[in-house]
């Protein structure tokens, strides 16, 4: 059967034309959907045709060949990575083999002929991602999954933050870890602060500014107004409540440590230009070019704009002539107010400095891993990002999920996508740049939701996340990217890869070298039985749970379930019932699971049922995982602490204070506590054992 011409140019634009449903059939999406999509895209099939490809990426030892498309003879020279320069004659509609030597990285080659030339970025990439010696040579490894902004310290200021950062790592580290694990620490809003989800930020460039440790800022420590305002009872009591809060109380916090940071500021400016930290500063503010400063000039207008207005949160709510970082209002602000844009470029550079200081202290402690990073799979609507770089994003749409058995209507991210056809155009340098920034000062990459690297469900502007389509991305270019920032950086990578993952990206991720993430909550097979602790493929990361499923207290007490139920997620009582039969069956096949491989006594219990969770059943579990053969382990202090209440329910948004949820104990009470000692003992002799 023919195709039409509106599949013909979904096809084209890399629209998928059906997907999977509910019912795991095959389902054709609408015309109109298709439509809206190709509307959404600005018609990518129209460009114009060259004779190369704006990028071309070759993996590993794949033949380097390319056909310029046209007739006649084109000039050719190719200037690779390290200055060398090839050059010489080719016929249009043959092949060309790129010549050799040609190392990995990154190469421009020039098409010429008469007056008209074509720039072509040629990619060379290793075929796999870094893997630390250690995990090269069979050892397995231990950590923490930390909630940065959950941590509690005798220091901190309300919320967990670098100087917490660094005092965790030196504590993991005496007693035989190996790495901690973040959240994203993605930029987001200081004018807006309760808009805190880390998984939609304002750029994955930059960092997020709560963090700075004010405390090891020197200029604050000189400055006698500084001082002055910090000794004041009125400092002293918002900070006392701030901290003894069990929620994050972002707002307080935030303008807490801006105005001890404006003093800072101001202490800072008077160092002259030869002094050593000025000198650094101006060295970051050069290498972060334009995106350093229009993200210090939107958190500057934001800011002035929310104290004139409370409802201008961003810049999709802000008139017309400010919505682009090179609207003629916009550079006028920018240049009357260099001094505000150098003050947010400065708390970059504050906690970029503190970042780099744990990822040291990591390393000194001797480390592996050390530190990992999270990278959101976008940025949100009103970010820094989309409004200084609208043409990458496509605004008129959003990501998601397609329906399923939770979601019958699916998911909306309110994530804008980038777009696959300007990325190429681009030589993937957007891409490029964001790998970079977060590969910065760490040993391992956490890439949430892996499979958007494959494709991005994309949901039309204005429709239900239903209407929505499967969009393509250039995975094998992608990936030999990612492999190639690896491999330069020294970072390895993980894939969340949870849910439902398409086949044809499994065997792709495992063959780049990129970590599967292995959840002991959906570790069953179809059965129903848990998978034995030796089933863990080595290439992966073991972990109870994580930021968005229940903790090992809320899945065994069923919390979580009770939680849904009183917020109102459940449909009727129907579905709750199904729920805590599911529950009962996982629980018990948990519990034989845990006896079989001699975690747990077999006379403890034989029904799940009549077994509370205890310090015996929790030390079990951990020592479960400890036995995974996977490489690496990831453990959540609030498993340590017996604690319940989640950090995040996902799917709400005012029912649940998502994001704030502070850990049971302090840091100092945590590595005091006899039990947990104990705990993280058994698991370290258990994973050197294995």
């Amino acid at each position: 059967m023919k195709e039409n011409s509106l599949d013909k140019a979904a096809r084209a634009a890399g629209i998928s034309l059906t997907h999977i449903n509910v019912n795991g059939e095959t389902e054709a999406i609408s015309d109109e959907t298709k439509r809206a999509l190709l509307a959404v895209m600005d018609n990518p099939g129209s460009n114009k045709k060259t004779p190369l490809p704006p990028v071309a990426v070759f993996s590993g030892n794949a033949k380097r060949q390319l056909t310029a498309q046209g007739r006649g003879v084109f000039h050719w020279q190719l200037r690779s990575e390290k200055g060398a320069v090839f050059e010489g004659e080719l016929q249009g509609g043959e092949l060309f083999t790129l010549p050799t030597p040609l190392g990995q990285g990154y190469h421009q080659l020039t098409l010429s002929k008469g007056r008209q030339q074509w720039l072509t970025r040629i990619i060379v990439t290793p075929r796999r991602c870094y893997l630390p010696p250690a995990l090269r040579e069979g050892e397995k490894r231990w950590g923490a999954l930390v909630q940065l902004y959950t941590v509690r310290s005798a220091n901190n200021w309300g919320i967990g933050d670098f100087g917490d950062l660094q005092q965790l790592l030196e504590q993991l580290a005496l007693r035989g870890g190996d790495f901690v694990g973040l959240n994203p620490l993605h930029a987001l809003y200081p004018a807006s602060a309760g808009f805190a989800s880390p998984y939609s930020p304002s750029s994955r460039r930059w960092l997020n500014i709560i963090y700075i440790d004010v405390s090891q800022v020197a200029d604050f420590q000189q400055s006698a107004a500084a001082q002055k305002w910090w000794k004041s009872a009125k400092t002293q009591r918002a900070l006392a409540k701030a901290r003894e809060s069990d929620f994050v109380d972002y707002e307080t916090v935030m303008a807490l440590k801006l105005a001890a940071l404006r003093y800072a500021w101001a202490e800072f400016q008077l160092h002259n230009e030869e002094n050593e930290d000025k000198r650094a500063f101006a060295a970051f503010v050069s290498e972060g070019g334009d995106s350093l400063r229009y993200q210090a000039a939107y958190d500057g207008i934001q800011a002035a704009r929310r104290a004139d207005n409370a409802e201008h949160w961003g810049w999709p709510v802000w008139p017309e002539a400010w919505r682009n970082s090179q609207l003629p209002e916009v550079q006028q602000w920018c240049k009357q107010h260099e001094d505000e844009i150098a003050f947010w470029q400065w708390l970059q550079w504050l906690a970029q400095q503190q970042f780099s200081r744990c990822w040291q202290a990591s390393q000194a402690s001797g480390m592996s891993v050390g530190l990992y990073r999270d990278l959101a799979v976008g940025v949100a609507e009103g970010s820094a990002e989309t409004w200084h770089d609208p043409e990458l994003y496509r605004l008129k749409a959003s990501v998601g999920a397609p329906p399923d058995r939770l979601g019958p209507l699916g998911q909306n991210w309110g994530l804008p996508p980038m777009d696959p056809h300007v990325m190429q155009a681009r030589g993937y340098q957007p891409f490029i740049d964001m790998l970079r920034a977060n590969m910065r000062d760490c040993g391992a990459l956490r890439i949430d939701h892996v499979m958007s690297l494959l494709r991005l469900w994309w949901v039309p502007a204005g429709e239900t996340a239903d209407k929505g389509a499967y969009v393509a991305y250039p995975v094998d270019d992608l990936l030999g990217i990612l492999a190639l920032e690896s491999q330069r950086h020294r970072c390895m990578v993980i894939g969340e890869d949870l849910g439902t993952v398409p086949k044809e990206i499994i065997s792709m991720l495992r063959d780049s070298g990129i970590f599967s993430w292995k959840v002991l909550w959906f570790e069953q097979q179809q059965n129903g039985e848990y998978r034995s602790p030796d089933e863990y493929p080595r290439q992966s990361i073991a972990s109870a749970s994580t930021h968005d499923l229940p903790t090992l207290n809320g899945f065994w007490g069923e919390g979580d379930l009770l939680l849904g139920e009183k917020i109102g997620l459940y449909p009727d009582k129907a579905v709750m019932q199904s729920l805590q039969q599911q529950r009962a069956a996982q629980k018990q096949a948990l519990l034989e699971a845990l006896q079989q491989a001699g975690a747990l006594p077999a006379r403890s219990a034989k029904r799940a049922e009549t077994l509370a969770m205890s310090p015996q059943l929790n030390q079990a579990i951990h020592r479960f995982l400890a036995d995974t053969n996977s490489a690496l382990l990831g453990l959540q202090p609030e498993d340590w602490l017996g604690m319940t209440e989640p950090v995040n329910v996902p799917g709400t948004t005012n029912e649940y204070p998502n994001w704030r949820r502070k850990l049971a104990q302090s840091l100092e009470e945590i590595f005091a506590d006899k039990e947990v000692n104990k705990l993280l003992k058994t698991v370290s002799q258990r994973r050197k054992a294995g």
